[in-house]
């Protein structure tokens, strides 16, 4: 069996712990698929895996999103055939030439949808999906707060929560970011930096508050997160790029107006092959038709995956970083 190039880690670290290595092509097993690679989608949880936050058995090699071409398959695999162009996401392995998959999570992809697009949406456009569409389905009329609206996921969930009839305020750090949030179509934009995002909250809603919060940060907005939700209002906290949240008095909840908080997560959402389809494929439709906005900022070769990993935790992204092996 041949070799092939990918990134391992052997210890958690900062970004030059991951090597970049010749290891052994992997075998698929029973349901499972091998697809080699086109393009790797970066996301934060490859960073907490790096450092160690969320721990894993080493060496690994990280990387949770990616689209490719089936090469080979296991035993008793009927959902994909080799040839077949796919893309998943919530499986760990794609900073490398060849990644094997549970083929029930590999989706078909549209000839109008490339792999570096499949790569940007699998992680983050599925997230926005479930956030707007089932965490809290928003409604015509309804008011959602993003924060981090030109991230990666916050540049999709604001297409989507428009798509539904929402009204959206979003709150960025910089001009730049600001610009981007508004042309996704955010009605109103908070530099956070600038102004308090509670206050101008209340004043853009004549004081009512929001029916809903989809709040990326955690620590440093969590608290002014749960002052902007009206009354039977959602917080709906997806990350905590700022930190973890500290544990909580549920008293508040009853306090605020009766208050909904829910700690969702992209794996409880693609629970099956069905509804990873479905989603899925929702969302190439919107691509393949125009009508949804994929923001590729920067794409590295595998090699430098260390020096992407800086890129994004300097903040400097704007839409998503690929690494292509």
């Amino acid at each position: 069996m041949g070799m092939m190039k990918a990134i391992q880690v052997h210890q958690t670290g900062g970004p030059d712990v991951m090597r970049y290595e010749d290891i052994a092509i992997p075998q698929p097993g029973q349901g499972q698929a091998r697809v080699k690679i086109e393009a790797a989608g970066l996301n934060y949880i490859d960073i907490y895996h790096r450092i160690g936050q969320y721990p894993l058995p080493l060496p690994f090699t990280p990387g949770m999103e990616g689209a490719g071409v089936v090469d080979a398959v296991g035993e008793g695999v009927t959902e994909v055939q080799p040839g077949d162009r796919v893309a998943y996401t919530m499986e760990r392995g794609a900073y490398a030439e060849y990644a094997i998959v549970p083929a029930w999570k590999l989706v078909p992809l549209p000839d109008a949808v490339s792999a570096q697009q499949a790569a940007v949406v699998m992680l983050q456009g599925l997230t926005a999906h479930y956030l707007s569409h089932s965490t809290y389905p928003v409604q015509p009329g309804d008011t959602a707060l993003v924060h981090a609206a030109a991230g990666g996921v916050g540049l999709l969930l604001v297409q989507m929560v428009k798509r539904r009839g929402g009204r959206v305020i979003g709150t960025v750090s910089s001009e730049e970011k600001a610009e981007l949030a508004h042309k996704a179509g955010a009605d109103e934009v908070i530099l956070y930096t600038k102004q308090d995002f509670e206050t101008e909250t209340r004043r853009l809603t004549d004081g009512k508050g929001v029916e809903v919060v989809y709040d990326s940060v955690g620590l440093t907005t969590f608290d002014k997160s749960l002052k902007c939700l009206k009354p039977r209002g959602y917080l709906v906290l997806y990350g905590a790029a700022s930190g973890p949240v500290p544990p909580f008095d549920l008293q508040r909840l009853n306090a605020g107006g009766s208050l909904f908080i829910t700690r969702p997560s992209l794996g409880h959402y693609t629970a099956t092959r069905e509804e990873t389809l479905g989603r899925a494929n929702e969302v190439f439709g919107w691509i393949a038709a125009g009508e949804l906005d994929v923001r590729i900022d920067r794409t590295f070769h595998l090699a430098d995956a260390p020096v992407a990993h800086r890129y994004m935790e300097a903040r400097q992204t704007k839409g998503k970083v690929l690494l292509l092996p």
